[in-house]
């Protein structure tokens, strides 16, 4: 898979002009002077890049993830993320921010870029803007535009990562609305979350790779993993981590009342090789050891 690691070796993959800054990069496509490349197998660079387009026709891949769109979306990818497309035609509306890793360097937001979740996102969970949102965004956009072609001085990129980080919590609100108004699909995210797991158990598939991960279950649902916990967050207020612990728990309360079961014994059917960290987990969870819930429901 071929790798960039500059904006200058990324530029001219594209066929676009060198960059004016060798860590920094915007790409307007209203211009009608952009080149476009229609397809490309997986690449990966050392950027983060945020998109707004309109994908007319053609395929997206993000990793192992593919989707057909016709809809204008803003696509946000990390650096070492795979990205490679098929056949596409865009919009000349939108724009690309290209933005070497080293350009955060020793700013805070090289820390805090990487607790937005939608780095982590597939094409098929890109962020749809209502159209005011859009101004929003583009207004943002123009704003480093003519900061970035401006005459540079010791102010100039302070300036510009401040509209950057501005960009990005900006697109955190609007991610948040978006899951909002999806509310009943998340819903629906929540229930197949479950049925993963029910197959998971029922398919005996724990004797061989114990507890299941939220890896498995977010292949199973078609989701990147960040997807799906933030999707739950913001249905439940429960990440998918805490799903996936909720319901070991109720499983782990319904045998341990079954006559005869031991501590182990329900620690093996739930997957885990070793008794002491489903009993770990419990207890943290339930207040209680596992023994301690068995003894006490006994009694009463």
């Amino acid at each position: 898979m071929k790798h960039f690691d500059s904006l200058q070796e990324f530029h001219e993959y594209m066929e676009w002009l060198s960059p004016e800054h060798p860590l920094l990069s915007l790409v307007s496509l209203d211009t009608g002077e952009v080149p476009h490349r229609k397809s490309s197998p997986p690449i990966t660079n050392d950027c983060y890049m945020i998109v707004l387009k309109q994908v007319v026709s053609g395929e997206m891949n993000y990793g192992r993830t593919k989707l057909d769109f016709s809809r204008g979306v803003m696509l946000f990818f990390a650096p070492g993320q795979s990205i490679g497309w098929q056949e596409v035609d865009v919009n000349q509306t939108g724009f690309m921010i290209n933005i070497h890793k080293d350009y955060f360097r020793r700013y805070a937001l090289a820390e805090r870029i990487k607790t937005y979740g939608y780095f982590s996102y597939a094409v098929n969970e890109a962020l749809h803007l209502s159209p005011k949102e859009e101004v929003t965004v583009t207004s943002i956009y123009k704003n480093i535009l003519a900061e970035y072609h401006n005459n540079q001085d010791e102010l100039s990129k302070e300036i510009i990562i401040g509209l950057l980080d501005t960009l990005l919590k900006y697109a955190d609100r609007f991610y948040k609305r978006q899951f909002m108004n999806r509310k009943e699909i998340n819903s629906d995210l929540g229930f197949q979350f479950q049925q993963a797991l029910i197959r998971y158990f029922e398919s005996g598939r724990f004797k061989e790779s114990g507890t299941p991960n939220i890896d498995w279950v977010a292949s199973e649902l078609a989701v990147t993993p960040r997807y799906l916990s933030d999707a739950l967050k913001a249905e439940t207020g429960k990440t998918a981590m805490e799903h996936l612990h909720l319901y070991l728990i109720d499983e782990a309360k319904n045998l341990l009342l079954e006559p005869g079961k031991t501590v182990a014994e329900v620690a093996y059917l739930l997957g885990y090789e070793y008794p002491q960290y489903f009993s770990r987990l419990f207890k943290k969870k339930v207040g209680i050891s596992p023994k301690k819930f068995q003894e006490d429901r006994a009694i009463h």
